[in-house]
């Protein structure tokens, strides 16, 4: 927007103004010694604490107490069921159906199940293609199922890398790829929008392009969901995985997403692990019956859910219920480009942001490069007050996540930022 400005009386009104602004009061916002609110932009690495989350607990607590093995059938939200509480809210969130949908298990263990079914190799098609800066997690993943199918985990590699001297991936160098290889590579996945950049890939044009040469794609959406339009289904993945404790503020550690699309629903054939969650649910608990998987995203649950992660999950999922998806996506778009307009302010020669300038290709975070910067530099801020977190190099990342952060936050961030950025101009 060209009508943004460098003062805070404008931050201030924006965020009177915004018709979210409310809900900041419905999260723990943490404090310093003193008891002012830190700057907190680091919901892309965890999420904050609605006050909410507490109740919903606590109402498992007491009907375990109260209850204990009967909570099963008789809680106020009966856990036999209660992954299925959060199916239609995480199915609206991500773009896609319920039957494509389940929270089970945690991110990379799930990425381990879909690839037991989506990447079967063969003599002739066995490479994984990945981004070449894919969150650590994922890369090895990868590279242990290369091996463990008895592959070689660097030759068995494909990396899609940017250009030299550029941070960002080009479809087109992913296009060459696939002309070249597109014969050896049994899987795609990629990272849905990358933990580093925060650039946020196109969906529909990376699976289109990989089924066009027979490989099966997948994305790991952890920094995506609760953060960008992800559209699941109409993207035609195979498969999709997410976190919650990011922008879906489960809490540490909190289970994760699985999206497969529903054109495997049905697919009983397809290789899977499997375990008694993943059976019929009519005959699950007669014992003696033979495995009968059930159809779509629940076929590759393993275990019964674990029930105080899923009541933080649903207390988060009912807040953005409430609110509403699209009004947080609007929110982001313009808390995110008045914050890129603020760190502008300060000079090309000074940081960069290498995140895409485009609102559609990126979520909320910024990465910010510090031209000439350490880890000494972020300590500072964060003595500053401001809570973000630092990526070798030399990369900031800060997220202003919607439902929490204001327009002022933003604001306060780049003011207690200058006076720290007294490196020499230029890079070494």
């Amino acid at each position: 927007m060209s009508n943004y400005k460098l003062s805070l009386d404008y931050a201030q009104k924006q965020d009177q103004l915004d018709p979210l602004s409310s809900y900041r009061n419905q999260f723990h916002i943490p404090k310093d010694k003193d008891g002012n609110d830190l700057t907190y932009l680091c919901g892309n690495s965890l999420g904050l604490q609605p006050k909410s989350t507490k109740a919903y607990i606590n109402q498992e607590l007491e009907d375990w107490a109260n209850l204990g093995v009967e909570g099963h059938t008789d809680a106020k939200n009966p856990w036999l069921p209660y992954h299925e509480f959060l199916t239609e809210a995480t199915a609206k969130l991500v773009g896609a159906k319920p039957i494509e949908v389940v929270t089970m298990n945690s991110l990379t263990a799930n990425l381990h199940f879909m690839m037991v079914s989506f990447y079967q190799p063969t003599k002739e098609r066995y490479k994984i293609l990945i981004e070449s800066d894919a969150f650590p997690s994922d890369k090895y993943a990868v590279e242990s199922q290369l091996r463990h199918h008895g592959y070689d985990d660097k030759e068995g590699l494909i990396l899609w890398k940017p250009r030299e001297g550029e941070e960002l991936l080009r479809y087109e160098d992913l296009e060459d790829i696939l002309e070249a290889h597109g014969n050896e590579i049994a899987l795609i996945m990629i990272g849905g929008v990358n933990y580093y950049t925060g650039q946020f890939f196109d969906f529909k044009r990376i699976t289109k392009l990989g089924h066009s040469y027979g490989c099966k794609v997948g994305f790991d959406c952890a920094h995506g969901a609760g953060n960008v339009d992800l559209d699941l289904h109409n993207s035609g993945a195979d498969f999709a995985i997410w976190c919650t404790y990011k922008y879906l503020n489960s809490g540490p550690g909190s289970l994760s997403g699985c999206f497969v699309h529903e054109r495997h629903a049905h697919d009983k054939d397809l290789n899977r692990f499997t375990g008694w969650w993943s059976h019929n649910k009519d005959t699950r608990f007669n014992m003696r019956h033979e495995f009968d998987v059930l159809p779509g995203a629940e076929g590759w649950q393993l275990s019964n859910p674990p029930i105080l992660s899923m009541a933080a999950i649903k207390a988060s999922l009912d807040m953005f219920h409430e609110v509403g998806f699209d009004k947080i996506l609007k929110k982001s778009k313009k808390l995110t480009g008045y914050f890129e307009f603020l760190l502008k302010t300060l000079g090309e020669d000074t940081i960069r942001i290498i995140t895409p300038e485009n609102p559609d290709e990126r979520g909320c975070q910024l990465s910010i490069q510090v031209l000439n910067a350490d880890k000494s530099l972020h300590d500072k801020l964060t003595e500053a007050g401001v809570i973000s977190d630092w990526r070798e190099p030399d990369v900031i990342r800060c997220a202003p996540v919607p439902l929490y952060n204001s327009f002022e936050d933003v604001y306060l961030m780049v003011e207690k930022l200058k006076p720290i950025l007294t490196f020499p101009k230029g890079r070494n």
